[in-house]
């Protein structure tokens, strides 16, 4: 039974549906993305310069368009208002902790977390190609150039309390590592598995809720 649980919560890939940096270089496809994405999966290379360089390929004339797409592409995962209505009744503070950008990751999560729980990269459109900003760096415990360090920020916000991480992907495994349980899916699940991380799968929020609520009993 956990005394006093916080929930850490990736957004891409597991409040939505969909990878959104993903889908934007799918849809816009500048050259050379398809490498840095490999490379930043693989761990070849960190996922600041990855993430970085995907986005310096693309020209901030097209913020508009690029905004508009993502927007309306995004699909927020069955559950999750539930979930944060959940969070919030139940008392357990909630924090969504991204790798995303903030045009994209704060008016999806509009009128559900407050922009104070809310943690991610920074865009930049004042020169001639988009450039990512990096207000959470990592910390002294940290030399993996994550961009927006989760670990860093979990170490931040979470001492002394039950951590409670959710997320689907490599960029939420550092995280994990420092979670007493975690809510997984896809390549974090199967890296759940093979390190034996106290964990368990979902699929939707609604599968979250029940796991959180097993745990803190």
């Amino acid at each position: 039974m956990m005394k006093n649980p916080v929930l850490i919560c990736d957004f891409d890939g597991t409040v939505t549906k969909n990878d959104n940096i993903i889908a934007i270089m799918k849809q816009f496809a500048p050259d050379g993305w398809e490498e840095l994405k490999d490379g930043v999966l693989s761990q070849r290379i960190s996922i600041k310069e990855g993430v970085g360089k995907m986005f310096s390929l693309l020209s901030t004339s097209q913020k508009e368009e690029i905004t508009e797409f993502i927007l309306n592409d995004a699909k927020i995962r069955e559950g999750f208002t539930e979930f944060v209505a959940y969070a919030k009744d139940a008392g357990i503070p909630l924090y969504i902790v991204s790798g995303g950008i903030d045009f994209f990751v704060r008016p999806l999560l509009k009128g559900l977390v407050p922009d104070d729980q809310v943690y991610c990269n920074m865009s930049d459109f004042s020169g001639d190609y988009i450039q990512i900003d990096w207000p959470h760096l990592c910390d002294e415990h940290c030399s993996n150039e994550c961009g927006c360090c989760k670990p860093s920020i979990v170490r931040e916000i979470a001492k002394g309390k039950d951590i409670i991480v959710i997320g689907d992907s490599i960029t939420d495994l550092e995280a994990a590592k420092l979670a007493d349980f975690v809510v997984a899916r896809d390549l974090l699940l199967e890296k759940c598995r093979s390190l034996g991380l106290h964990h368990k799968p979902f699929a939707t929020f609604y599968d979250v809720i029940d796991h959180v609520k097993e745990v803190i009993g």
